[in-house]
Formats: C-alpha cells, sequence, structure tokens
C-alpha cells in the first residue's frame, strides 16, 4: 500500500518542538527566558534600534557638516581626450571606445574634450563634445556626430 493523505508525515529529524521559554528552571530556559541578566534587550517589547543610533552619541550623520545640493538624478559623462582618440582609424563610436577600455564600460554617457592633438581623419560619435574637440577633430579632416541621450533623466547635451 502506497502513502495516502491519512499517512503523511514530515521526514525524521525534519520537525523539532517548539522551545519553551520561562517554564521553570528544569527546562533550562527558566527565569531569564534566555535574555540573559537585565538591560534594555532583556526587557519586553521591541529592542531593535533605529538605522544610524548609536546608543544616545549625536550619530554620524548628524555630526557630519552638510552644505549644497546633491542632485540624485545627475549622469555623469565619462571623459575622453582627443589625444585618446589617436589609437582608431576609421569610426569611432561608444561601443569601440568601451572595447578599447578607454571609457568605463558602466558609463551612461561619454563626452570628448579637447586635450591633445588629432593627425588622423576619424567619425567620431559621442554624446557630447567640447566646442575645442569638435574643432580639432573637424581640422583633422573628420566629422563629429552627437548621440541622443537615451535616458530621460539625463541632462540635455
Amino acid at each position: 500500500m502506497g502513502t495516502t493523505l491519512s499517512t503523511l508525515a514530515p521526514n525524521k529529524g525534519a520537525t523539532r518542538k517548539r522551545k519553551r521559554v520561562g517554564r521553570g528552571p528544569g527546562s533550562g530556559y527558566g527565569k531569564t527566558a534566555g535574555k540573559g541578566q537585565k538591560g534594555q534587550k532583556a526587557r519586553a517589547g521591541h529592542h531593535g534600534s533605529k538605522v544610524g543610533f548609536e546608543g544616545g552619541q549625536m550619530p554620524m550623520q548628524r555630526r557630519l557638516p552638510k552644505r549644497g545640493f546633491a542632485n540624485p538624478f545627475r549622469v555623469e559623462a565619462a571623459p575622453i581626450n582627443v589625444a585618446a582618440l589617436e589609437k582608431f582609424d576609421g569610426e569611432v563610436d561608444v561601443e569601440a571606445l568601451k572595447a578599447a577600455g578607454v571609457v568605463p564600460r558602466k558609463a551612461k554617457l561619454v563626452k570628448v574634450l579637447g586635450q591633445g592633438n588629432l593627425t588622423k581623419k576619424l567619425t567620431v560619435r559621442a554624446h557630447r563634445f567640447s566646442k575645442s574637440a569638435r574643432e580639432k577633430i573637424e581640422a583633422a579632416g573628420g566629422t563629429v556626430e552627437v548621440i541622443a541621450v537615451k535616458t530621460s533623466t539625463a541632462a540635455k547635451a
């Protein structure tokens, strides 16, 4: 005969008896009921403290000075100089820059800055360009293409 609903039982050792605290010295959990001697954690109610609570001492977030405004929606543009484009040929886009390790892979935006010189004719595609970078790329015979920003929270180029 197989297993039926009336004969179902948990596996051997799968269940344990409930710990009954405060039921006399013979149980091993009498008197203080496993809470130790006195103190906040021995009292009734919740003893979990708030996040950042330091026992009454002035908390770190209140001790440190705060100034200005930090925009939580700011999207940083990863900078790359014109001189770093020298090692590329033909067309340069954000994926090529990330693959070459010139720009971090997690960078959401890329801005080309004008430090250094460019001797090659390149087609550069990026989210932003400085005025000097644009001039140097076009002076070398190349073209500049601005990529539209995909994220709605990012600032306009």
